[in-house]
């Protein structure tokens, strides 16, 4: 991306190099086409705007898009292209490739929030769950008469925060469970990717199968979640772990479990802040520290962070219509337009070492704070929340990527708003 031109030129910039990389990945892309009424480029770069824009429906957005932007696109070939298969196919692929340039650039800036964890330095680690928002107007209603939420599954990378979005649920003619469609959409990439590639989920309780996981081993899928509290399971043996290590602060046990026939983990942690028990379940090979599993559960919840700017800051509170193909755009776009938020807010935050951003600082006081009430009550925070971690996106981010678009000015005014809020740096424990 260059500082000198428009904002929104920098990402469309970003769409061109998506569809080289995506053009390239495909020997005879199926969904490779010209449109001159409206090409695959301006489709993406206009499904974006209108996730960044805080506007309340289509006609909406092509109204401001005309009047603000002075872009005039037809209601029926703009609505028409939100439908189409094709359309849908060819915004899978590019944001593929977004999600990887993303990924690149913040690697080359060495943005890894779990580079203190070199067991994990094989495994791509996500944190997944369901996103439900209402259902479009024009829903038809089911066989009951009824309407749902609808709904998708998103999954973050765990280590620079970036969001993939993994399939669509309901479009809100029916209520469906999402663990069943996440089952099949993990199933289907088995047969794409990489044999060798160690992919983590962490999701809560409710994708507890203990079968099917056993049989993802060999795939090398694994999962983290939460041991049920009516859950059968039976004592096999103790892991040996060790104790004096500071990452398996907590851990008051390690073992294995067994239920019909198969195996795996189960950590029992203790909070040392609050002296809650918690039990966590693995399919993690045994020679992983507990105290790992322990904190990327903890570190899970990040994603409802990601879900939280959507709604209150994206205003992308409502499907944009029933259709599956057009659900799975709004999916795709919502998460590209989330991961460019995120990007220019963790490049502006590594420009000077020497400062910090504001909610970097108030988490680090509000820690200490903690600190300080677990001491009087016999307790401690756990070191390893001290460690950078990754933050909600800042309302302020959002707007001002909202206001520089609007007054069409450049990505350099856009970083220089965004590092003039950073603050003189405070010392985290896990630093020392």
């Amino acid at each position: 991306m260059t500082k000198k031109r428009a904002l929104i030129d920098d990402i469309a910039e970003h769409c061109n190099e998506s569809m080289k990389r995506a053009l390239a990945a495909e020997r005879y892309p199926l969904w490779k086409r010209s449109c001159p009424e409206l090409n695959d480029i301006d489709f993406t770069r206009l499904g974006l705007l209108r996730c960044i824009s805080a506007i309340d429906s289509g006609r909406h957005f092509l109204q401001v898009t005309e009047e603000v932007h002075s872009e005039l696109c037809p209601h029926s070939t703009y609505f028409k292209s939100l439908q189409s298969p094709r359309r849908a196919s060819m915004l899978e692929a590019l944001e593929t490739q977004s999600y990887q340039l993303h990924c690149e650039r913040m690697a080359l800036q060495g943005i890894d929030y779990l580079k203190q964890f070199p067991e994990l330095n094989d495994y791509t680690i996500e944190a997944a769950d369901g996103h439900f928002i209402d259902h479009a107007c024009h829903t038809p209603k089911g066989e009951n008469g009824k309407v749902y939420a609808a709904g998708f599954i998103y999954a973050m990378n765990l280590r620079n925060g970036l969001l993939r979005p993994l399939c669509s649920v309901t479009n809100g003619t029916i209520r469906h469970h999402e663990i069943p469609v996440l089952r099949h959409h993990i199933e289907h990439q088995n047969n794409k990717k990489n044999p060798s590639e160690k992919c983590l989920y962490v999701y809560d309780k409710a994708v507890t199968d203990y079968s099917w996981w056993d049989k993802q081993k060999s795939h090398q899928n694994y999962m983290i979640s939460v041991l049920k509290e009516n859950s059968v399971a039976t004592f096999v043996e103790s892991i040996p772990f060790d104790t004096h290590e500071v990452i398996n602060t907590g851990v008051e046990g390690y073992s294995t479990y067994e239920n019909n026939g198969v195996e795996f983990s189960v950590v029992h942690y203790r909070d040392p802040e609050t002296g809650k028990l918690h039990c966590f379940i693995s399919t993690l090979p045994k020679s992983m520290s507990p105290g790992i599993i322990a904190m990327l559960y903890y570190k899970r919840w990040t994603i409802e962070k990601a879900f939280n700017n959507s709604k209150s800051d994206l205003k992308e509170r409502k499907a944009w219509s029933s259709n599956v193909n057009s659900l799975k755009n709004q999916m795709r776009l919502t998460a590209m337009t989330y991961n460019l938020m995120r990007v220019f807010e963790e490049i502006s935050k590594i420009y000077d070492p020497e400062l910090m951003h504001p909610s970097d600082k108030k988490y680090t006081k509000a820690l200490e704070k903690r600190e300080l009430n677990a001491k009087k009550r016999g307790g401690f925070v756990n070191p390893l929340f001290f460690q950078a971690r990754i933050v909600r996106i800042s309302s302020y981010t959002i707007r001002a990527v909202q206001n520089i678009i609007m007054t069409g000015k450049s990505l350099a005014s856009l970083m220089s708003a965004l590092m003039n809020r950073l603050v003189p740096r405070l010392n985290l424990k896990g630093e020392h």
